[in-house]
């Protein structure tokens, strides 16, 4: 691991929550900081205040039952130990930054340091990928070969995907590939700076270009356009960009 300057401590963390619905709550957090030498994680179950939808346990496996005594995000050891760590020379690195961080802010937790999203420094770096899933990245750039050494210094008891804790453990090893690619202030960049998408991955058009598809249905694209939320920046900026070249 390296970082940009003293001081700065890497947090590597994932969330598993009750859904992806606005109304969806977290329901387990681990993380992973790591300053110099020093190494802390933190791995808690969280009582989200509602049930966990079934589609989302056949997923991590968390259960209502698991949940029921355990404390609210807020009087939790989770919050404690984020909050501790809540300082702005400190980076956060998550995979899909903009949900991690508005499940955290649905608990009252706004980070105040600087933040790499390896999701779209992946999507910049290595846009030929045919997925960018941290589970599909994990073996598509070999990442699982590393993972038992790293797992054993770290004191991680087990690897178990959709685990909160082993997702934080494969954001760090996704990070360490990625710092071979740039360093720390080019993927802060990277982490803010809009992708280019080439092809759609949803809907009518999957796998087709949406420049051809700007070419033969603009209004489709146009259409498209107007559906786009917020924080579909991604989208947003490569509909726009294409319909932009006719």
């Amino acid at each position: 691991m390296s970082l940009d300057c003293a001081g700065t401590m890497l947090i590597f963390l994932d969330v598993e929550t009750t859904g992806l619905a606005a109304t969806d709550r977290i329901c387990s957090v681990g993380a992973i900081a790591m300053e110099n030498k020093k190494v802390s994680l933190c791995d808690e179950l969280i009582h989200p205040q509602q049930k966990i939808r079934p589609d989302s346990m056949m997923i991590h496996h968390i259960t209502n039952e698991v949940i029921r005594d355990k404390p609210s995000f807020a009087n939790s050891p989770a919050s404690t130990w984020l909050n501790e760590r809540n300082e702005s020379m400190h980076i956060l690195v998550l995979h899909n930054s903009t949900f991690e961080l508005q499940m955290l802010q649905k608990e009252g937790f706004l980070w105040q340091g600087e933040v790499i999203d390896t999701l779209k420094c992946v999507r910049h770096l290595i846009p030929e990928c045919e997925q960018f899933s941290l589970q599909f990245l994990r073996y598509e750039l070999q990442l699982y070969k590393h993972e038992a050494a790293l797992v054993e210094s770290l004191g991680i008891a087990a690897v178990r995907p959709h685990h909160a804790l082993s997702d934080a453990l494969h954001v760090k090893m996704l990070y360490d590939y990625l710092r071979d690619l740039a360093d720390d202030a080019a993927l802060r960049t990277l982490s803010t700076t809009p992708v280019l998408i080439q092809k759609f991955y949803f809907g009518k058009y999957k796998g087709r270009y949406i420049e051809e598809i700007a070419m033969q249905d603009r209004q489709y694209l146009e259409w498209l356009l107007q559906q786009c939320d917020e924080h579909n920046d991604d989208l947003h900026y490569s509909i726009g960009y294409y319909l932009s070249l006719l």
